[in-house]
């Protein structure tokens, strides 16, 4: 869980720079609502995958696929919500999404097959 903290983190210092210091019409002035949701999302996904596993280790691909898919809803339902509100910018602000989404989603990949390796 530390990984994700430090990984958002360092995705704040970038935002934060480069919009102190840069003009980008890419970057959507509510970034910081947007990683505060992909930090949380990935918060609740560590801690269903992490309190389903004390039960049964052999459970952890169906409760990895299903914590996916709840964040791929919660993430299509997120962006809904943004979108019905009538949202400034709404192109900066999905792809701003999209690229978090991304982003988050190899890293978690990445340390999942990091783990992996070290278990096998």
């Amino acid at each position: 869980m530390i990984r994700i903290i430090l990984f958002t983190t360092l995705l704040a210092i970038v935002f934060f720079v480069v919009e102190r210091y840069f003009v980008t019409p890419w970057l959507h002035p509510d970034w910081k609502i947007l990683l505060l949701f992909f930090l949380s999302i990935s918060f609740l996904t560590h801690r269903l995958v992490e309190t389903g596993l004390q039960a049964n280790q052999e459970r952890f691909i169906p409760l990895f696929m299903a914590a996916t898919v709840a964040r791929l809803i919660l993430g299509l339902t997120f962006v809904g919500f943004f979108l019905f509100r009538h949202v400034e910018q709404r192109r900066a602000f999905i792809l701003d999404f999209l690229v978090l989404y991304i982003c988050y989603t190899g890293f978690e990949i990445w340390a999942l097959t990091r783990n992996l390796r070290r278990d096998s």
